[in-house]
């Protein structure tokens, strides 16, 4: 069953531990925009939208592997294999493809 905006940021919220003022500043939107979307009154912007869909890929694949405190931690700490940005900055830059293969090397064990 295909999610819509909302259920995209339940799962950003519920999994990563990451509340709508903390999504508002990763995606550059004010928290309120953040509300609109919640509750369905608004639709994010493409850019806006791109984020979300690739943050909620990444804290889906971090939720196999962590609880949603360490996946909070992990997106907000700076990792080696990133030249030292973290995950939710490396998502900012469009590097998604430089995560996500953190991401899968974290699942397999490869690097933690």
């Amino acid at each position: 069953m295909a999610r819509g905006v909302c259920g995209r940021l339940d799962v950003i919220r519920d999994k990563g531990m990451i509340p709508s003022a903390d999504l508002a500043k990763i995606i550059d939107a004010s928290p309120e925009t953040v509300s609109r979307w919640r509750q369905g009154r608004a639709h994010p912007r493409p850019e806006a939208e791109r984020m979300i869909l690739q943050l909620e890929y990444v804290v889906e694949q971090l939720s196999g592997i962590y609880e949603p405190a360490e996946a909070r931690l992990w997106l907000f700490s700076p990792q080696k294999l990133l030249d030292g940005a973290t995950p939710v900055d490396a998502i900012r830059q469009g590097r998604i493809d430089d995560v996500r293969r953190l991401v899968d090397e974290s699942r397999d064990g490869v690097y933690m």
